[in-house]
């Protein structure tokens, strides 16, 4: 029998679809987070500023906690499904740039590793208060297996 782990998954949407507007997009994330484990937590839903790519609409973000019988790259493979149902091709669209639906796998249990396909802990984790803020509100006690912090600690370390 597999064991589940529990993966944190950072959902973002800024641009409307034809299911509806961001918060439709997430919601509709999230019940296909469900066919791929047991949703455990679901953040509320943050309006944020995007971040690197600047000349785009505002994002609603939020976090999943799952638990999964998935290996991290067959959840990510999975991940990346569930945005090609939303429409979206990262390999046709501007890094960073407007999208439906982004699912990013943040953590894996306590897993610290790197492929040509994916690394975790995510790397621009740390960073990212829009990653951080919805995960410390589900999941304060989570530690991030590379700098042995918790996500509140890491939320408070970002200050303003």
């Amino acid at each position: 029998m597999k064991s589940k782990r529990i993966a944190a998954i950072a959902l973002g949407s800024n641009l409307g679809s034809a299911a509806g507007d961001r918060a439709a997009n997430l919601q509709f994330g999230i019940e296909k987070l469900k066919t791929l484990g047991t949703v455990s937590a679901v953040s509320s839903f943050y309006d944020t500023t995007p971040v690197g790519y600047l000349d785009q609409p505002r994002f609603l973000n939020a976090a999943a906690l799952l638990e999964t019988e998935l290996e991290p790259i067959g959840l990510l493979e999975s991940l990346l499904v569930i945005e090609r149902t939303m429409g979206r091709d990262r390999s046709k669209t501007v890094a960073k740039g407007p999208r439906v639906l982004d699912l990013d796998l943040i953590l894996f249990g306590d897993l610290v590793m790197q492929t040509p396909v994916l690394t975790l802990p995510h790397p621009a984790m740390r960073e990212r208060r829009f990653v951080l803020e919805p995960l410390a509100e589900i999941a304060p006690g989570m530690v991030d297996p590379v700098s042995g912090r918790t996500m509140t600690e890491l939320l408070q370390a970002l200050g303003d």
